[in-house]
């Protein structure tokens, strides 16, 4: 198995490639504000081919290069259906603050979207990907699973020592807590490799995150990631 990322731009939005192996197709995680150039990296560097994106959610941080990278290679991007509206209008997601953030900037859907449904397991690049829609920090947050190897892709669901915001448009914080809630039940030694920041395991958070040991008690997340 192989799995590589960096951060991308100025948010440092985690963008993640995923492949069997070396030098065959991939699937790529969460292409964010200027991703394309640290792609093509490591495309080059493991000879790689990719076969689709996949959207954690629709925040611009994770798709901003989505319509660029889907273009050049002529292949579909994965949302999940209450996310959709956000790659031709990621403002909606931002509220008030999306004039200072985007303003004049235009953004349209990649040629070929398909959507995503909880439960299913994506076949992509020799891959099983199991999708697990998990809301609270967008209406359409998902997880992605690799189950053979104990991986999960967390948006901005699960960090180290935090968990997502929820004070945006179409944040929830009671399904936050249910989420992150159904999360907890992966095995200890899952490698979370979350949105931003680096790896952890569920072992771990569930053991030290601060805001998952009151988790019954309704405690508010921190303004973590976007």
């Amino acid at each position: 198995m192989l799995i590589a990322g960096f951060p991308a731009g100025s948010f440092q939005t985690n963008c993640y490639v995923v492949a069997p192996a070396a030098g065959e197709e991939c699937v790529v995680v969460d292409p964010g504000q200027n991703a394309e150039d640290g792609l093509d990296e490591l495309i080059r560097e493991h000879r790689l081919k990719p076969v689709a994106v996949v959207l954690t959610h629709g925040h611009i941080d994770h798709m901003w290069s989505v319509g660029p990278v889907c273009g050049a290679r002529e292949i579909p991007a994965w949302i999940h259906p209450d996310d959709r509206v956000l790659l031709s209008d990621p403002g909606r997601g931002f509220g008030a603050m999306s004039k200072q953030l985007f303003g004049g900037l235009e953004f349209s859907e990649p040629d070929d979207v398909r959507e995503l449904a909880d439960g299913a397991v994506l076949e992509l690049a020799g891959l099983e990907l199991v999708v697990d829609h998990r809301p609270g920090h967008t209406g359409g947050s998902v997880t992605f699973r690799l189950d053979d190897e104990h991986v999960l892709f967390s948006g901005d669901l699960l960090f180290r020592d935090s968990i997502g915001r929820t004070d945006l448009p179409g944040g929830d914080h009671q399904a936050m807590l249910g989420s992150l809630a159904k999360t907890l039940t992966l095995p200890d030694e899952t490698v979370v490799l979350p949105g931003h920041g680096p790896q952890t395991t569920i072992g771990r958070e569930r053991a030290s995150n601060p805001f998952l040991k009151d988790l019954e008690h309704g405690a508010p997340g921190p303004n973590r990631g976007l």
